[in-house]
């Protein structure tokens, strides 16, 4: 089956412009460690409504923050996940260059987001994302190992709203069937923990539920297809998590379609 989902993958991408590359303290290795390794041969491989695949590096622009989201965890970050600097001693952008990234990076990213959700088949949006096997230093769980899988929808571990966070971008009965389906292939799942989704599930959250439908953040365990230290995803390894996420993902497709995933 052709999956009902438009389906975001904005940390695929190492490449970075030259111009760019000349600021950064960051050496090749270190820049290909950004990756969400495994995210484009596994998500990308799904036959999905529509596939949007990020072509640069997320040290350019993070475009799972917001726009207008500074700081050193902002849509330009100033460190890596390992906590090293980014750019070399001043040279990180200033307001004015980092305005020029958005455009250039962040908008037309967002835009293809949004214009493959204009299709009303699109029941939902599933942001894709790959993580660590163990918190790394600058991370909200340094040192801890994770789940197979980690679903967010920006609520609690039982998928409903936090005090003060907003509403949730997909309803926490439909964040459990995504739950179950996962658990049925094996694989062991956590919600929001240690993540509770970032700005594209909630960007695009609230309006896709009240419109019925939902936004999910789906971060797989890197340990599931790779060596811990290695750079590059097992081949046979990928294939399979990939078919364990093919078959979850239609399972929760065909209970929303029959109308029994609310």
């Amino acid at each position: 089956m052709t999956l009902p989902f438009v389906i975001s993958i904005p940390h695929c991408s190492a490449r970075v412009p030259e111009e760019i590359q000349a600021t950064l303290a960051l050496n090749d290795q270190q820049i290909i460690e950004s990756v969400d390794f495994g995210t484009q041969e596994i998500f990308g491989s799904l036959p999905a409504q529509a596939t949007v695949m990020a072509q640069w590096s997320r040290l350019m622009v993070d475009l799972n923050r917001g726009p207008l989201e500074t700081g050193p965890k902002g849509v330009a970050a100033l460190a890596d996940y390992h906590g090293r600097s980014i750019y070399k001693q001043g040279a990180a952008p200033d307001q004015e260059i980092l305005a020029e990234r958005v455009t250039r990076f962040h908008h037309p990213y967002h835009d293809q987001v949004a214009h493959a959700l204009g299709n009303a088949n699109a029941i939902g949006l599933i942001d894709s994302h790959s993580l660590n096997g163990t918190g790394p230093a600058d991370a909200p769980d340094p040192g801890k190992r994770r789940k197979d899988v980690v679903l967010s929808n920006n609520g609690d571990s039982s998928g409903a709203p936090r005090k003060g966070f907003g509403s949730t971008s997909c309803s926490p009965k439909r964040l459990h069937r995504f739950k179950a389906a996962f658990q049925r292939q094996g694989l062991s799942v956590s919600m929001n923990a240690p993540y509770q989704g970032g700005y594209t599930v909630k960007h695009y959250g609230q309006q896709l539920v009240k419109e019925g439908r939902f936004a999910v953040q789906i971060e797989l365990n890197q340990d599931l297809y790779m060596h811990p230290g290695n750079l590059t995803p097992q081949a046979h390894r990928t294939e399979t998590v990939a078919q364990q996420v093919l078959a979850a993902l239609e399972e929760v497709a065909a209970v929303i379609l029959t109308g029994d995933g609310s």
